[in-house]
Parts: C-alpha cells; structure tokens; sequence
C-alpha cells in the first residue's frame, strides 16, 4: 500500500513580512555564524583552560621532574589531577545556566557536555591518586596501600583528599542511576550538591600541601581566579537571578484551564512580562508557591508568549499529568504565588539559521510549537507545522494552532494514528514518507530551513535522523527535552 500525503491545512490569509525572504535569510544565517562562532570559542576557552593549567605547571620547574621514576610518576599524577579538577570547574561552569552560554549551544547541549565530562574528570582524579601513590610510595620505599595509610596520618588537610575522591565516585555513579531510572528533578538536585561538597573538599590539600600553588606562583593565581569565577557564577545565576526575577516579575496564578484529560493550561499574571524574553518555546524552570508542591521545580516551555496577540492572561504554560509532582500542579488555585528561573534553551526564532521553518510536535511537544510560531519571523508559505498525536485528542492547543497558520501563512499538517513500527515518526499509514514530503511548494528545501522538533525522546529522535539523512546540518537542528 502506497503512503499518502495529507490534505494540509493551507493559510487563508498571511500577514506581511516587514524583510523580504533574501534578507530575512542573510540576517539568519549571519546570525547562525554568530553563534557557531560563540560555540567555537567556548569549546576553545574550555580546552584551553585545561593546557593552560598543564603549561603553567611545567613552566614552573616541573618540565625538569622527570628524571626519575619516582620523579615522573609524581609528574604524571600531578598533571592528572590539574587537568581532572579543570574539567570538573568547566562541568560546574556548563551548569551554571549563564546565558551567553545557552545563546551559544543552548541549556540542552551544555547539559549534555556536562555528562559526558563526568566519567573523564572522575578517571583522571583517580589516575591522580593512583600516582601519587606510586610516585611517592617509591621514593619512600612503601607499597600504595602503606604510603595511602601514611599520608592520611601525617599530612594535613590529605584525609580531606581522600574524601573528595570517594564523593566524586558517589557523584558519578547517582548520576548514571539517575539517569538510567529517570530520577526526578529533586535527586538531580541532591547529586549536584554533593559535586559541590566533593569539590569543597579537596580545596584545602591543594593549597596546603606542598608548593604547587605556593604564594606568589602563577599557579596559585589562575586557580583562585578560576574558582571565584565559578563560585561567582553558581551564586549569581543559580541563586541570586531567580530570586531577583521572581520579586521582579510578582507572577500570581490566575486561572487553571482543562485542555483535555489530564492536561492543563496554567495563566499567570504579574508585573514587567515584557522583559521576561520568553521568545516562543524557551522554557522557566517554574516553582509554585503552595503547600504540598512548592518545593517541587518543573522545567516547562511557554504556550504562548508573554502578553501574545490577543491574550486576556500575561504569561501561559500547558502541562501534562505525566507523575506526581506534574499531577499536583492540575490542582493549583488561582492566586498561588510563582517563582520562576530561566528563560532557557534555544527552541527560539533568536536561534534561527535559515529562511525556512519546520515546526514538529508530539503531544505535550506541541505546545512550545505554538509559542514559538506566535513569535517566528517567515515569509507567507515558508513555515511548516506538523502536529502528531495518537488521535485527535492529543493535539493539544490544536484550535490555537490552526488559527496561527491562518493568520501568518504557515501550512498545517495533522498526523493522528499508531505510529508505524522501527524508527519512523510517522502514523503507520504514512510510514513511507518523509520530512520533505511535507513541505510547501516554493518554500525553502530542508537543507536551507530550521527544524524544530519536541516531544518523546525516541519519537524526536527519529524526526532529527529523518531531516538529517535529508542532509539538515546540525546547525539547523533544534529540540526541546523534557527531562534532566
């Protein structure tokens, strides 16, 4: 049986575009090299710190600390646990939530790197540990285990050392449980606090002991600087900046709306919603101030922006009963207070790269869909929006949609049905088609359009692999994750 396009639902009206399509398409792609150069010189600025760590401890006598066994092995461990501790800073760096950060790579990217820094930083510690003991047992005639049960009896601050790495194994291995069993927010949280008691904890032998980072030295003066920047980061953006925008913005729950079972549409009002630069489907890091409930954070996009065309409310966001932290927030009460953190991520027109625009949802997915079409600048014909639910009851905020692509010339596809088996994307009866197949005629081809997925992991996975075997560049692939 041969797939079939579905009749879209074409706009019957557009409204101007203020740029033509040419330079709408050079402002977004000079802005795409913007940020493909920020990505670039992050990546530069990590790397670099940790050679700079190495340099500069060679430059201070150590290239001469190989003459012996003992000698190198102390070398080896020393440059283990300097390039180890570098990565560590950069991870706590990546988890800071600085903005330039996430206008560079976005929240998604920079938590991804996060984790995959993780086991490195962890083996490297230990390869630190592992040879100082040798290098140093071998200098005083003692096997690992004696020199280990020396140095937590005679050297000061050592025993704290010792500590550290033990906090650093327990950090890695929560983190990949929590991983692999899903963890909520709030155990996140708890793993991300013990980095920090793991890297508190081996401070002290760093400065104390011995003359590595001795008064005076260079050594001493880049990681005292390289710390107080993290600390002033964490502090900043992490604890002082939610709570400024949240006095800030005084957001009150005003109504709690049914979309369909089990989902609901959350309005809030508040003061300066101007400024939150929502941009469509970036996405707060919500608090709802009621008992029961007010220490549990959501990660939710926007469903519509901040005081968007025609809305009665100042700001939205759409939730779906998906356990029972999220179940709770469908029995908020208008007058509930807000705290907010964020906006984050890169699901927004300020990440485009390109003239066209393909907009692909599932389910809950759908909403941030809706808030970033509200916002996206396209010209009549060059935007595509693809909703995907199981049935029609699952294209959550639908009518809002469809009026949106009326209003600015997008064209509208629903796909309801059993998706088909292996790794499409597609409902079973359209298994044989592909993303290309849905765009507008005269609209940009993919390879000149931003494509923004977001939904179910696997589900946005297969959407991601279909427009890059279509030949999308990452550059042009955006997605939104509903989980840490």
């Amino acid at each position: 049986m041969t797939a079939t396009l579905p009749t879209p639902q074409p706009p019957t009206q557009a409204l101007p575009l203020a740029t033509g399509r040419a330079a709408l398409g050079r402002e977004l792609r000079a802005r795409g090299r913007r940020r493909l150069l920020g990505a670039d010189l992050l990546s530069v600025a990590a790397w670099g710190s940790a050679a700079a760590a190495v340099a500069l401890y060679l430059a201070d006598g150590a290239a001469g600390q190989f003459g012996t066994v003992p000698q190198a092995l102390t070398a080896i461990g020393i440059i283990a646990g300097l390039i180890g501790t570098d990565l560590v800073l950069v991870m706590m760096l990546l988890a800071a939530r600085l903005p330039w950060i996430d206008r560079a790579i976005g929240h998604d990217h920079a938590m991804s790197v996060h984790g995959k820094l993780g086991k490195p930083s962890l083996y490297l510690i230990l390869a630190h540990m592992v040879f100082l003991l040798l290098g140093y047992g071998a200098s005083e005639g003692l096997n690992p285990i004696a020199e280990a049960v020396s140095l937590w009896n005679l050297v000061p601050d050592m025993w704290l050392a010792f500590v550290s790495i033990a906090l650093f194994i327990a950090v890695v291995v929560t983190s990949l449980v929590a991983v692999r069993r899903k963890m909520p927010y709030e155990f996140w949280h708890a793993i991300h606090l013990l980095t920090y008691a793991a890297v508190l904890t081996g401070l002290p032998h760093q400065f104390s002991v011995g003359g590595l980072f001795a008064e005076g030295h260079w050594q001493r003066l880049y990681w005292e600087l390289f710390y107080w920047t993290v600390v002033v980061a964490l502090v900043g953006f992490r604890v002082v900046a939610p709570l400024v925008r949240t006095w800030r913005h005084q957001l009150t729950v005003t109504r709690v709306i049914e979309e369909a079972p089990g989902v609901v549409s959350i309005e809030m009002t508040g003061l300066r919603l101007a400024e939150l630069t929502g941009e469509g489907g970036r996405f707060f890091i919500w608090r709802f101030l009621a008992p029961g409930v007010w220490w549990h954070a959501h990660p939710f996009s926007l469903s519509a922006e901040p005081s968007g065309r025609g809305a009665p409310y100042g700001i939205r966001i759409t939730v779906r009963d998906l356990g029972r932290g999220t179940a709770a927030l469908l029995r908020i009460r208008p007058g509930t207070k807000v705290a907010l953190a964020g906006p984050y991520g890169n699901f927004a027109h300020s990440s485009r790269t390109r003239p066209g625009l393909v907009m692909v949802g599932s389910g809950i997915g759908i909403t941030p869909i809706r808030a970033l079409l509200e916002r996206a600048e396209f010209a009549p014909g060059d935007a595509t929006v693809i909703l995907r639910g199981g049935d029609p009851s699952r294209l959550y905020l639908r009518d809002e949609i469809a009026a949106l692509c009326r209003a600015r010339g997008a064209v509208l596809y629903e796909l309801v049905g059993h998706r088909a088996r292996g790794k499409s994307w597609l409902p079973r009866h359209q298994s044989g088609l592909h993303l290309t197949d849905y765009l507008p005629e005269g609209a940009p081809p993919l390879t000149d359009s931003d494509i923004y997925v977001c939904g179910p992991r696997d589900w946005s996975d297969a959407v991601l692999a279909d427009a890059k075997a279509s030949g999308a560049a990452d550059a042009q692939l955006h997605r939104e994750r509903f989980d840490w």
